[in-house]
Parts: C-alpha cells; sequence; structure tokens
C-alpha cells in the first residue's frame, strides 16, 4: 500500500479535494435552501439535477476526451465547476439551482472519468487493486470530511460557497502537475439491456432501486434535516454517519459475500435498512439514534450496491463485464435521478419523514423481489470475487475493480 500512496498521492490528494468539494455543496444546498425559503419539492428537483447530469456527463464527456484529451477537458470541467459553485450563493432560485446543479453534475461525470482513467493507468497489475480501494476509501473520506467543513462558517453567508469553489480549483494542480502521462481513453459500449436483463434480472432491478436509495442520502438528506429542525451541526454528523457506516461495512460484507450466497446477503442487508428506516419514522430518535440509523442505513447501501454488480458478473464471461457495468451504471442513473423527485414528493404528503417512508419502501421492494429471484434460479458458481465500489465511482473504475477482483485466485464456492 504504501507503494501505491508513493506513486498515486498526487492524484489521489485531488480526488479527496474534489470529494470533499462535492460533498459540501450537497449538504449546503440542502441547509441553504430552507434558509432562503425553497420549498421541498422545489429542492427535490434541484438535487436530481445532478443525477440527470451526471448521467449526461456519462455519454457524452468520453467523446469529448477522445477529441480534445484529458488535460483540456480536465482544465475545462474544472473551471465552470469552481465557478457554478461561487454562483450559488449569487442566484438563489431554485430554477437556477436546477440548472447549476445538471451542469455541476455533468462536469462531475466528466473530472471523475479523466482522474479514474489516469489512476487505473498509473497502477500496475500487482498494485491496481490496493490502488482502487485507496480510491474508494479517499471518496468517503472526502465526504466525510466536507461535513467537518460545514461547520466553519454561517450557511446564510458566502463563505461556504467559497471554500468548496478553492478545494475544487486546487484540487486540480496535484493531477495536471503530475508527471504521470495522459492515459489511452477507449469508450465501453454498453450491452443491450434486453440481454442484461435476461443475464441478470435481480441485477437490473436491484441496481435501479439501488439507484433511488442513494441520491435519496446523497440528495436529500440535508434537506430533510432542514425541514425537520436540525442544526448544521446535527446534519453535517447525519450525512458523516451515512457514508461512515459504508466505509466501516464494505469490507467485512465483501468477505462474507465471497463466502456464501450473495442474494441471501442482499435480502438480508435490504430487511435490515427497512426495519431501521421504519424504525426511524415510527421512533422519531433523538441524534444519537438518528446517527446509529444513518450509519445502518448508509453501512447498507453502499454495499448492496457493490453485491449486485458481483452478482451479476457471477453469469458473465470476463470479456463482457465491462459491457454489463456500463449498462448496470446507466440504470442506476436513471433511478438516481427519480430518488430525489419521489422523495421530494413523499416529503410534500406525508411531512420530513416521507424520506423514511421513501427509503423503507425501496429496501423492502428490494427484500422481497431478491427473495422471490431465489426461488427462481440457483445459486451461482461466484467466480467474480466482491469488489468494493461507490455509487458515484463511473465505468472506468467500475471495470479495472471487477477485472481485478476476477483475477483473484480465491474463488468461493457455491452455497449449499
Amino acid at each position: 500500500m504504501l507503494t501505491v500512496l508513493r506513486t498515486t498521492w498526487p492524484l489521489l490528494l485531488g480526488i479527496l479535494l474534489l470529494m470533499v468539494g462535492n460533498g459540501m455543496q450537497g449538504t449546503l444546498l440542502g441547509i441553504r435552501g430552507k434558509i432562503e425559503g425553497i420549498s421541498t419539492t422545489h429542492m427535490s428537483v434541484v438535487m436530481s439535477s445532478y443525477f440527470g447530469g451526471f448521467l449526461l456527463g456519462s455519454r457524452i464527456v468520453p467523446n469529448m476526451i477522445q477529441k480534445v484529451g484529458h488535460v483540456r477537458v480536465f482544465a475545462a470541467l474544472g473551471s465552470i465547476i469552481s465557478s457554478v459553485l461561487i454562483l450559488y450563493a449569487v442566484a438563489p432560485h431554485w430554477i437556477l439551482w436546477a440548472v447549476m446543479r445538471l451542469l455541476i453534475g455533468f462536469c462531475f461525470s466528466g473530472v471523475y472519468i479523466t482522474a479514474e482513467s489516469w489512476l487505473n493507468a498509473s497502477a500496475r497489475n500487482e498494485t491496481r487493486g490496493q490502488a482502487l480501494s485507496a480510491y474508494m476509501i479517499v471518496q468517503m473520506l472526502g465526504i466525510i470530511g466536507a461535513q467537518l467543513l460545514m461547520n466553519t462558517a454561517d450557511p446564510a453567508g458566502y463563505l461556504l460557497f467559497v471554500i468548496p469553489s478553492v478545494l475544487v480549483s486546487v484540487s486540480f494542480l496535484p493531477i495536471l502537475l503530475s508527471r504521470q502521462p495522459a492515459p489511452q481513453f477507449s469508450t465501453i459500449k454498453p450491452m443491450s439491456f434486453a440481454k442484461l436483463y435476461r443475464v441478470s434480472p435481480l441485477g437490473c432491478v436491484g441496481i435501479f432501486l439501488m439507484g433511488g436509495v442513494f441520491s435519496a442520502l446523497f440528495g436529500m438528506a440535508s434537506v430533510w434535516g432542514s425541514t425537520k429542525g436540525l442544526t448544521v451541526t446535527e446534519i453535517s454528523a447525519f450525512v458523516a454517519a451515512i457514508y461512515a457506516g459504508g466505509l466501516v461495512l464494505q469490507y467485512p460484507i465483501g468477505w462474507l459475500s465471497d463466502h456464501s450466497d450473495r442474494r441471501f446477503i442482499v435480502m438480508g442487508l435490504s430487511a435490515l435498512g427497512f426495519l431501521t428506516a421504519l424504525f426511524t419514522f415510527f421512533a422519531q430518535p433523538g441524534i444519537w439514534g438518528l446517527l446509529a440509523t444513518a450509519a445502518i442505513v448508509g453501512g447498507v447501501a453502499n454495499p448492496v450496491y457493490s453485491l449486485l454488480l458481483a452478482y451479476t458478473n457471477d453469469f458473465l464471461e470476463q470479456s463482457d463485464m465491462a459491457a454489463a457495468s456500463a449498462g448496470l451504471l446507466f440504470i442506476n442513473g436513471v433511478g438516481a435521478i427519480t430518488g430525489p423527485l419521489i422523495t421530494g414528493w413523499l416529503m410534500s404528503v406525508m411531512g420530513p419523514d416521507g424520506f423514511w417512508a421513501y427509503l423503507a419502501a425501496l429496501l423492502i421492494m428490494l427484500a422481497i423481489y431478491t427473495g422471490w429471484r431465489r426461488t427462481r434460479r440457483p445459486t451461482p458458481v461466484q467466480d467474480q470475487n466482491f469488489a468494493v465500489i461507490a455509487p458515484s465511482a463511473t465505468p472506468i473504475a467500475v471495470e479495472a475493480a471487477l477485472e481485478n477482483a476476477g483475477s483473484d485466485d480465491i474463488t468461493a464456492k457455491p452455497a449449499p
């Protein structure tokens, strides 16, 4: 790992600063929207726009890179991100915010694609797994660190918009000044959705549902906290707990998934997430209870996403995994767009805790559907080991992670 850090630290440092900037703007808008009097329904459109832009960027940016190169695309998108982060405070109107969120989602998608290409190219075959693991950890730590910075100034002012803008601008320096040359880039043609569904109905349905869960957690958690009347410190701690839970539980659940039926684990984790969300909806716990529930739901969402990718790839040849993963990421993106919109509607109808009702509904649907699929198909031979993959990862990181997992010597046996 020390060797990996020594060779990839500029890239990892840049990603850390990027994630701090991205994590701050997501939480800050939810809090500032309440201060500006923007309704929950309108804020759901604002938050959903990010995922629409991210999905659009995943389709368009690869062609941009092929035409003008990594460096120019990276610098151009970074400049736009830095500018938009400042403009949020200048134009606090939900329509303008939605347009800016769409733009910033597009740009972050392109920045991640570029950075992950560089990281993948900079690592040798024998260290690629460690590099990707470090990358995923840095992503989580960046978002958690962003929540700490939320407490450094008044969200009604300008400083909290300036800080992520500066961090994003600075994040490009270690990457652009790195001696690592820009990598060769090739697009991945996704598998048809009909074929992908035939390969793994659970993978397609589950990834769609988890896209909704992830986008609600990432986009609407701070909106929910503001509507509930939590303080800035409590909201930032709540969001941090979501990602801390995901960071801590990814690896033990990953080990377990390589030694038992992945569907059973998906079903169990989804049921746990459902019960946790349902408990929070009815019990209305205090802040410490909310932090515990946030950690559990976050600890469920991230590993289940990775489990579904690994389960789908259990039915594929190595040569088909990249195409299938690109298709699944598109399905995840469509689910992510709907998440904040439905959550916002439920919150306007049911009150703030429509947030928990939405999470509970999606998680119980996944648990029930997974249980039903277990009766329709025998457990596959799990040739594809678990790979830790963040829901925000682009096809570049997913493909590299799956290749590394598939190259492991240990092959799990099917559950009896």
